[in-house]
């Protein structure tokens, strides 16, 4: 064999040892390619964090569309003003009646009239000022004191009564303003179905929402507000009734201290 021949071979040789080289080392790449890959499939998503109670109501006050969310949350704003002021109001005027009239008896037998309107004039709501106007009007006869008790407790029945019938209407007007919202999304979603001339679920899906959350948030404005004006009716009858019992005691009581003196 000659000497090119030798070389020849010795330079197939290293060319197919450089190729078995290059293709072992390819390998591992092509190897390593579904792995990384199965990697990225199995590596976890990152979950949105959960959405707090504000930032829930306040989508889908916006969603609900400004002009009849923003009525419907003025009339909760104003009807709670005053269920506050009221609820406020009768629990100041609620006193503890019993304990009231055996201080009016026991001050009107020990100290006469006057000692009795001191207790009167030294305890608040309506029941004092009711005795308060009877025991004044003590010297002009029991029937006077009748007039004057019926006259003025008329009055404090306005007070205590003061302010229910905005409650009310507020009650009537939020879940009306949630059916006009339900009403006016309606239309808008067929209008969109006209201008488009398909029905589509995008398309009808802005107008049905903006219906369902004014009239949802209509209807939690009412059922809020009926809760508390169930509270300040029953309250006020409550305090109404405790003061017509009292008044009749009163008389009673000025019988028999007149009959004494």
């Amino acid at each position: 064999m000659s000497f090119s021949g030798l070389m020849a071979q010795d330079g197939a040789t290293t060319d197919s040892t450089q190729t078995d080289s290059a293709a072992a080392n390819a390998a591992p790449v092509e190897e390593a390619t579904p792995v990384a890959a199965a990697a990225v499939e199995e590596a976890p998503v990152a979950a949105e964090a959960p959405q707090s109670f504000t930032q829930v109501m306040k989508k889908w006050f916006i969603d609900g569309g400004p002009s009849f969310m923003g009525i419907i949350l003025v009339c909760m704003i104003f009807g709670l003003a005053i269920v506050i002021e009221r609820v406020i109001y009768l629990n100041m005027a609620t006193v503890n009646a019993p304990k009231f009239l055996g201080a009016v008896e026991s001050a009107l037998n020990s100290g006469g009239v006057d000692a009795a309107k001191d207790v009167c004039r030294n305890t608040r709501g309506p029941l004092a000022s009711i005795f308060y106007q009877g025991l004044d009007r003590s010297k002009e006869g029991i029937d006077m004191v009748e007039k004057t008790i019926v006259s003025y407790g008329s009055v404090q029945n306005g007070l205590l009564e003061r302010g229910v019938s905005w409650i009310s209407l507020f009650i009537a007007l939020a879940p009306m303003l949630g059916f006009m919202g339900t009403v006016i999304g309606m239309i808008q979603a067929f209008d969109a179905i006209e201008a488009a001339g398909d029905i589509s679920p995008t398309l009808v899906a802005a107008g049905i929402k903006v219906a369902l959350l004014t009239t949802v948030f209509g209807l939690v404005v009412a059922m809020i507000l009926q809760v508390f004006y169930n509270y300040i009716i029953a309250k006020t009858d409550s305090i109404i009734n405790t003061m017509e019992d009292a008044s009749i005691s009163l008389v009673d009581m000025l019988v028999k201290y007149n009959n004494k003196h």
